[in-house]
């Protein structure tokens, strides 16, 4: 008995000590893609981010945003010519995770309660 108690707490402050890798700052810079659902068709963008900007490609067309980093891990992602309503609201980034070529994060209109989740995939560094 003595001993499963242990292993209990042993458990325990094992997956209370565990954080995610979060090297952040490594993402900053280079080109990604992000594979979504729209409609119940997966959709890719493509996009180059060089610390304040943002140039995203998405079916044969480009969109320029500014980034504003928060810290390493949060940033504010704004259209510079948005072409609508819907396109002038921020979007709220938080990196939640790192691996060595990925990052998931979550996201929502600055000021929103709703938040998604995604991954990127580096598709090269440092632009």
């Amino acid at each position: 008995m003595r001993n499963l108690i242990s292993i209990l707490l042993l458990s325990l402050f094992l997956s209370a000590c565990y954080q995610p890798q979060r090297d952040c700052a490594d993402f900053k810079n280079g080109e990604f893609t992000f594979t979504s659902e729209i409609n119940g068709q997966e959709k890719t963008t493509t996009f180059v981010r060089n610390d304040e900007i943002e140039i995203d490609y998405f079916e044969q067309k480009s969109d320029t945003s500014s980034i504003r980093w928060i810290n390493d891990c949060e940033y504010i992602v704004k259209k510079i010519n948005p072409k609508n309503a819907a396109e002038e609201k921020s979007i709220h980034i938080k990196i939640l995770s790192t691996t060595d070529n990925s990052y998931t994060f979550e996201y929502n209109i600055v000021g929103g309660t709703q938040k998604s989740k995604g991954t990127a995939v580096r598709v090269s560094s440092e632009q």
